[in-house]
């Protein structure tokens, strides 16, 4: 029986560590940088919920938007069902920014915007 459990110990660590990988945005604490082909710099250190607390958010639209065809913002619509990536490509599509850029927009600028929060490189991309 030990010899099983020595065996399986392992195999069940690892369903575990994939199960936790596989959260809601309400437990997540890094944005995920694995769309990126390579990299430059760590995920950027993003814990939703204590974000949102200190922030003050409470309209899950004022990160998830939704714009239409012409670019207009559309009011009380939200994507927070879909990731950034599904709207964002890799590079800029016409009117809407690639998916770094936008990330960079969204968050950095409204840090700028509100005169609170990081907003140097290393500040968000911390390394472990």
């Amino acid at each position: 029986m030990r010899l099983r459990l020595r065996t399986m110990l392992p195999l069940l660590v690892l369903l575990l560590g994939l199960m936790a990988s596989a959260h809601s945005q309400e437990e997540m604490v890094v944005v995920d940088n694995g769309v990126f082909d390579s990299p430059r710099r760590a995920p950027a250190v993003f814990v939703h919920d204590t974000h949102n607390e200190t922030a003050g958010i409470e309209d899950c639209s004022e990160c998830h938007h939704v714009y239409d065809e012409g670019g207009k913002r559309i009011e009380d619509e939200s994507s927070e069902d879909q990731r950034c990536s599904e709207c964002h490509a890799s590079e800029a599509q016409g009117r809407k920014p690639a998916l770094m850029k936008a990330y960079h927009l969204n968050c950095k600028g409204c840090h700028v915007t509100q005169g609170k929060g990081p907003v140097m490189c290393g500040e968000c991309h911390r390394k472990k």
